[in-house]
């Protein structure tokens, strides 16, 4: 990508073209691998479905994300090549975090995912508020990566292995109580793990790092490092620390609870959309973690219900992001509520990409937003207790949720236009992203069972 960027005269799409390629080849190579077990580097490293499915995910994720950003990047004078080549940085990281079976290389692979996303939040680096947003991120990953870290290193020493199923075994042994150096990687793992999935109160990074990061990164951003930080949650909680469930669901429930609340409280006050946004990711995080405490209770749809949300969130979430990418036409084009007035009478086809966008975060059938919450909530439900309860609240908060996205579409088609005209992109790598976005929304509301099987697959191996 670098080398195309200096040596090919068009500067903004050569180095996005490459990426795609390469893309398409490790969609290629994960698919192969996708029929069977594979281990490596002494059982440290296994593939299969499982990391077939999140790996074809996550460059489904990078791809409609190459698309939507070179446009948007370039007129505004960023390098296309450097930010491609960090995503693909990332998807190392996640594809690796995906197959890691024991506690260094899940730290790796966190890393490896994690510091790109720093790099890309900073990227506008002439913006204040994208610099400011970084080092927020910055300084509060670090600080929960060596709180995770220090988590991790109790509980290898606690149990003498760093394998996540021997802790597993290990942990299952315990008859007199959890030992307090246990208990304290406990709440270690699980406060590092809260910083990284953006959950309430670890959260504060969040709407500054989203805001000031170009559009197109900030919908990255919303989706990559959050499915990958759940598959972190995965590993640890719902394999290494599963028999400790009865310990850490209570947590998991009020950390739920408070993410969902707040995230879609605050929403309701904000008049920048992409702050809106930004909280309302907070929401959903609280609605995957319903799949977690799902499972933790043992009922194993959980699991899949955050692999089927995961994929659904990432489309709908992306396509959002997509649409502001497309009415930022110009440097300086901001995304408050006002400059959304009228847009539907102006250009009535990229507004109405925008409502299914919204209609599907909200959850409205048949969209994929609706199949994703539905599938999570009734895991809960079925695993009953803690976890039902949790379902109860996500279903509330799913209707508090719905008064601010309908509130852009009320913006949309029933205020009067505003003064000043919006500059609409209208680069076909743009368009084509928000098409693609759009396709698999209503493909996954519609037809949601191929999906589904591809999740059960990619949980048997």
């Amino acid at each position: 990508m670098l080398l195309s960027d200096a040596i090919t005269p068009n500067r903004k799409y050569a180095p996005i073209l490459v990426a795609l390629a390469g893309l398409g080849v490790t969609a290629w190579i994960l698919l192969q691998q996708s029929g069977g077990v594979v281990t490596a580097l002494n059982g440290a490293y296994v593939s299969g479905s499982f990391v077939a499915y999140l790996g074809l995910l996550s460059s489904a994720i990078v791809s409609i994300t190459l698309l939507i950003s070179p446009d948007h990047l370039f007129v505004r004078g960023y390098p296309s090549a450097e930010f491609a080549a960090t995503l693909l940085f990332a998807l190392c990281g996640t594809i690796l975090l995906a197959a890691a079976a024991d506690l260094v290389t899940l730290l790796i692979a966190l890393e490896l995912m994690v510091i790109p996303g720093y790099f890309l939040a900073g990227f506008a680096k002439r913006d204040p508020l994208s610099t400011e947003g970084a080092v927020k991120y910055f300084l509060l990953g670090s600080f929960s990566s060596a709180i995770l870290l220090f988590g991790i290193v109790l509980l290898w020493g606690a149990t003498g292995t760093a394998s996540l199923t021997e802790i597993a075994s290990s942990l299952t042994s315990l008859t007199a109580g959890v030992p307090p150096a246990i208990a304290v990687a406990l709440a270690l793992i699980t406060t590092g793990s809260a910083f990284k999935i953006a959950a309430v109160p670890f959260h504060y990074w969040t709407p500054d790092a989203y805001q000031g990061s170009p559009t197109p990164i900030t919908g990255y951003l919303s989706v990559g490092p959050k499915i990958s930080a759940f598959v972190l949650l995965i590993k640890l909680f719902l394999i290494a620390l599963f028999p400790l469930a009865e310990v850490w669901i209570p947590i998991m429930v009020i950390l739920a609870t408070a993410t969902m609340t707040l995230g879609n409280l605050v929403a309701l006050t904000q008049g920048n959309v992409k702050r809106m946004l930004a909280y309302s990711s907070i929401a959903h995080t609280g609605y995957l973690m319903v799949g977690i405490v799902a499972a933790g209770a043992g009922e194993s749809s959980g699991i899949a219900g955050i692999l089927f949300y995961g994929a659904a969130y990432a489309l709908m979430n992306l396509g959002a992001f997509a649409f502001l990418a497309v009415i930022q036409g110009r440097p300086g084009a901001t995304v408050q509520l006002s400059d959304l007035a009228g847009l539907g009478r102006k250009h009535p086809q990229i507004a109405l990409l925008a409502a299914l966008f919204l209609l599907s975060l909200t959850g409205i059938p048949p969209t994929a937003g609706f199949f994703a919450k539905a599938y999570v909530i009734l895991s809960a439900v079925q695993a009953g207790g803690l976890a039902a309860v949790l379902a109860i609240v996500a279903v509330l908060n799913a209707a508090i949720a719905a008064f601010y996205y309908l509130r852009v579409i009320v913006y949309l088609f029933m205020r009067d236009p505003a003064e000043a005209e919006v500059q609409v992109a209208t680069s076909p790598l743009l368009r084509a992203g928000l098409l693609i976005a759009a396709a698999g929304t209503i493909l996954l509301g519609l037809l949601p069972g191929g999906l589904i099987e591809a999740v059960v697959q990619a949980l048997v191996r």
